[in-house]
Formats: structure tokens, sequence, C-alpha cells
């Protein structure tokens, strides 16, 4: 095992040229390994200029009465969605149970970085009241995003700002295992258009990629920009974003783990949210009496 560690190390940073020898590697490898002591952490990114090395922990909690219902810990580099499912169980019905599940009046709520396309849809196919915000389409500085322009998925087209229509064209392995379903090329005539300096300096003109969510995350988008769903967004965000800080008011267990290996972490970070628990329900008067559990009466 350690050698299999050692020769992962060092070969990570290695690219071999074609006459058989070997270099050191210009790019970043996928999912580096970044400690010999704790193998499973991963180079993580808060934000573009803003990076850490470790885990991410992740938490669900009821906004009502601010208790913590589940946590979770993933290595730096995972998305944030990838543990929704767990922190859901107990509301996000199976792929096999959605047929058979019904709206109950729940709801979720989350920032963008669980926005994905195929949470969205598992929300959406439960009957789930949908309160996770989506990123906006990124686009080069100066440039065109890419909600200026029209995709019609019905027709399989996508009109650009300065009114020109070009066909979708589906990519190999659009059933789902590719990252994108097509992609619209405006080819050369990007050259001669005259909002070309506002939209692309590519040789090959502009291409709009179409996602396999992409219908998904639109209607998400068009949706958070409705006034009654940001006024509900901000009534329920900041009572996550003080539970956060709650969790990281102690240096280790919260901000910065004081254990190795991600599922020591993650029992670590379970432990602390327990704590934080004990301690709301204080305020909320919980209290043990001869007849049950009662609460604080106002």
């Amino acid at each position: 095992q350690a050698a299999r560690l050692l020769a992962t190390a060092l070969g990570q940073d290695l690219a071999e040229e074609s006459e058989g020898a070997f270099r050191i590697a210009r790019k970043v490898a996928p999912d580096r390994v970044i400690s010999t002591v704790d193998p499973e952490t991963r180079h993580g990114h808060k934000t573009s200029a803003r990076g850490f090395d470790g885990y991410k922990g992740h938490v669900a909690l009821d906004p009502d009465s601010e208790i913590i219902t589940a946590t979770g810990v993933t290595p730096g580099n995972s998305g944030d969605a990838e543990a929704a499912e767990s922190l859901l169980a107990d509301i996000l019905p199976s792929e096999v149970e959605v047929e058979a599940s019904d709206d109950d009046g729940a709801a979720v709520y989350g920032d963008a970085a669980y926005g994905a396309g195929e949470l969205l849809e598992r929300l959406d196919n439960a009957h789930i009241h949908n309160g996770l915000k989506v990123q906006p389409p990124a686009a080069v500085k100066g440039h065109f995003p890419k909600d200026r322009f029209t995709i019609d998925l019905a027709s399989q087209t996508v009109t650009c700002p300065a009114g020109v229509t070009v066909a979708i064209r589906a990519r190999a392995h659009s059933s789902g295992s590719g990252r994108h379903a097509g992609h619209a090329g405006f080819g050369r005539g990007c050259a001669i258009c005259p909002l070309a300096a506002q939209c692309t300096t590519a040789v090959e003109g502009r291409t709009i990629t179409i996602g396999h969510h992409e219908a998904t995350l639109a209607a998400a988008r068009d949706r958070q920009t409705d006034p009654a769903w940001k006024a509900d967004y901000r009534a329920t965000r900041p009572k996550v974003e003080r539970k956060i800080g709650h969790l990281m008011r102690r240096r280790h267990g919260g901000r910065r783990a004081r254990v190795r290996g991600r599922l020591k972490v993650a029992a670590d970070f379970s432990l602390l949210a327990a704590a934080v628990n004990l301690a709301r329900l204080a305020v909320l008067g919980i209290a043990r009496t001869a007849s049950g559990w009662t609460t604080a009466t106002a």
C-alpha cells in the first residue's frame, strides 16, 4: 500500500514523452493526491481565487427549529451537489419510488453550489419545492453570456443576439455519458458580425454548448428572478449561514479537521453537529418531565 501511494504521488507529476523519457508535467493531475499522510484529501476552491486543502463539510437542517438533520464530508475537489442525496435521504425518494411520491409540502433550499441540473430534476420529479439557487451562465469578461442566446430545444436551434439562428448538433455519447448533449457553432460568420467584439474572439466563431439538463437549469434561472422566490430564499438562507457560523466557532472539528481519513473526519464533524444541536435544544427550552418531553412556552 505504501509503495502504491508513493508511485501515485510521484507519477502524477510526471509526463511520458514519445521517446520513453519522463519530464515534469506542466498541468495538475486530475484528482491529485496532495498528502501522503491523509491520501483522501484534495485541493478545493471556495472561489476562483481562494483555495484550500482537505475536505468539505456539508450540513442539512430544519429551518424552523434550526436543528441539523444530516451531515456529510467529501474531498475538497468534489462538487457540493454530490453530497446532496445523502443529506436529503429522509425526503428525497429513490428513482424507483419517484412515481409513487406526492407533494407533502417538503422544500429544499441551498446556495448555487448545490444547484446542479441532475439534483434539480430529482427534486422536480419528486414534487419537492425547489429553493436551490442556480449559478448564472459563465462568460468571458466583456462578452455576451449564454443567456443572451435564445435556445429552442423543441426546434433544436440557437439564435444569437444578432438574430442569426443555427442548428444544435448532437455530440457523441449524448445519452448522458458525456459532459454536454450538443453544441451550436456560429462559424466564421462571426468575423463580419457587428456584435463580434461583444461576443467572441475565436477564429471559428462563438460556440454554445447544450447541457443534458439545459431546460431544467434555464427554468430554474427564470424562476429565481421572481420577487416572491427571492423573498422566500432570503428568509431561509440566513438560518443556514448562522448554523454554519455556529459550527465554525471551534477551530478543531469545524473549520479544521483534527483527525485523518474521510470516515474519521465525517464522524468527528457529525459529533460536532450533535453538540451544536444540544445547544440549540437548550435554547428551545426542551426539557424532560414526568409526562415526557416538553418545550418552553412563550
